[in-house]
């Protein structure tokens, strides 16, 4: 009985010099990303108040954001302009497509290694794949 206790793996806290070497699961990867995503979404939000109040208020302003995409405003270049809102668009769907993932997971207690794995992998796949759809839209 003894035996067998010594050999039960034990789980500990790593120390924060460790990090660079921890190896996050995919599920965890996924998880983090979501967070990083909804933060980068709240701190660009006066960016998206910007482009959305621009692209509707007029006929006027329309020309002026379209203007912005294309040649710049003030210092900040044009192309700077569509990076940044290419990491919204990626930002917007991949804390979509994860909260829909989440979502799922309560709702069907669906909490298994590999269901994890393969919802994360899929959560990936499908947030860049569209990013990549939407930025070539943006780019050409």
């Amino acid at each position: 009985m003894a035996d067998t206790l010594k050999q039960r793996r034990q789980f500990r806290n790593i120390h924060i010099t460790q990090i660079v070497a921890y190896r996050l699961p995919l599920a965890g990867m996924v998880s983090i990303l979501h967070r990083i995503s909804g933060v980068l979404l709240f701190l660009l939000m006066p960016f998206i108040i910007w482009m959305f109040d621009a692209s509707v208020s007029s006929e006027i302003s329309f020309d002026v954001f379209r203007s912005a995409f294309a040649a710049g405003v003030g210092f900040i270049p044009g192309w700077f302009l569509k990076l940044v809102a290419l990491a919204l668009i990626w930002a917007y769907l991949h804390h979509l497509i994860a909260g829909v993932r989440h979502l799922w997971m309560d709702a069907t207690h669906a909490v298994t290694k590999e269901f994890g794995q393969s919802s994360a992998i899929v959560t990936l796949a499908l947030s860049v794949l569209l990013t990549l759809a939407l930025g070539y839209k943006l780019f050409f």
